[in-house]
């Protein structure tokens, strides 16, 4: 994606490397999906042992992060949706 003259930083950092929709659109379900997975299950479902032998993750800090990063990636589409559209 190249850089347009109204674009801000934060918009351009967040798709930089990627320069279709469908691309972007697979960027952001990745990161739904890791937000999921970093939820703490081993400590909400105590007493399943393949849950934690699954779910590695034992505190909220993954998560905590990965909220805002899957927001971020959200409004930057909405906003290049809005505004300058995908190269075709």
């Amino acid at each position: 994606m190249e850089k347009t003259d109204n674009m801000p930083l934060w918009v351009f950092l967040a798709f930089s490397s990627i320069s279709t929709r469908k691309g972007a659109l697979i960027l952001i379900r990745a990161s739904v999906l890791f937000t999921l997975y970093t939820v703490p299950w081993a400590g909400i479902l105590a007493g399943h042992d393949w849950v934690a032998s699954l779910f590695l993750i034992k505190d909220w800090s993954w998560f905590a992060m990965m909220v805002p990063i899957t927001f971020w990636y959200w409004i930057s589409l909405k906003w290049i949706d809005k505004n300058t559209g995908w190269a075709t």
